[in-house]
């Protein structure tokens, strides 16, 4: 099985909406789904660069892993504007033992395929996610 999920493909949508995130910052996030009959990566949802971290958290599903991409704004204590783009590898402890194995044993070589990620967290439960670990994270 780990051969299997090693080998899964990265559909080049993936990569085109994270350069558009990154340099366009056209996108507040991207939400990546493992298509296991495909055996690849596929965008799921893209969030335009309005929405909230709240609309982020609530375009996960509460019982499947998936892998996210958030560009999260925020101002330094000199007062600059910046910004990070956090990945976040969300594995539910309600998903199945099979999907969190296909996206944990994935998850290494899909993010080589995002240049650009400056941080990255691992989530179980919505409260490792939230906005103060973000903030916490970020500066």
């Amino acid at each position: 099985m780990a051969n299997a999920a090693s080998g899964m493909a990265v559909h080049d949508d993936c990569k085109l909406r994270f350069l558009e995130l990154k340099a366009k910052r056209s996108h507040r996030f991207i939400v990546f789904k493992i298509e296991e009959k495909q055996k690849q990566v596929i965008v799921e949802k893209v969030g335009e660069p309005n929405e909230s971290y709240e609309d982020f958290t609530a375009s996960l599903p509460a019982d499947e892993c998936r892998y996210t991409v958030y560009d999260f704004d925020f101002v330094t204590a000199e007062n600059c504007q910046k910004s990070k783009i956090f990945f976040i590898a969300w594995s539910p402890d309600t998903a199945r033992i099979r999907n969190k194995m296909i996206y944990a044993s994935s998850k290494d070589r899909f993010k080589r395929e995002l240049d650009g990620i400056q941080v990255e967290l691992q989530a179980t439960d919505p409260t490792e996610m939230g906005l103060d670990v973000i903030k916490s994270r970020a500066y």
